[in-house]
């Protein structure tokens, strides 16, 4: 299988919005997806593209001039642990550091829930070199605590 990443580049909302809503362990909130797709269609996104087809993408909030934020990202479950998630990452942060920007952060579900997926998730960001900060527990709500992981670049 060969993947391509391209990008950034905004207008990606149809595409990224069919990945997020084939995730719905990760995904499951309708309000939530809407979000994510009005944002996505101005801000900067990679797409791992596969025989045609994208297959994932990760789209870029920049901060200010020194730091970014992985704003949202999603890779179609047949895809995953097949290093898509890696390739889309070093495109973004070659990107990034190119512009001058030195930290990046993610904001994904905290430890202090239990889930399986996110279990996961969170090992991906540690193997890809974030590191956690801080959980938010007001941010999204007690019933879904926010680990703050940051990354020098």
């Amino acid at each position: 299988m060969t993947v391509a990443i391209v990008g950034p580049q905004t207008n990606t909302s149809a595409e990224c919005g069919r990945i997020l809503r084939a995730l719905p362990n990760w995904f499951g909130i309708p309000e939530a997806i809407d979000y994510y797709v009005e944002q996505i269609e101005q801000l900067p996104t990679f797409l791992a593209i596969s025989d045609g087809d994208t297959v994932g993408f990760m789209t870029v909030l920049k901060h200010n001039p020194y730091a970014a934020e992985l704003f949202v990202l999603g890779v179609l479950s047949g895809y995953h642990r097949q290093g898509i998630g890696r390739a889309l990452l070093n495109s973004t942060e070659e990107w990034l550091r190119a512009g001058g920007t030195e930290y990046l952060q993610v904001k994904t579900l905290g430890p202090s829930r239990k889930n399986e997926e996110y279990e996961q998730t969170r090992l991906y960001y540690e193997q890809m070199g974030f590191r956690p900060l801080e959980e938010l527990k007001e941010l999204w709500g007690e019933a879904s605590p926010c680990l703050l992981m940051v990354k020098r670049l």
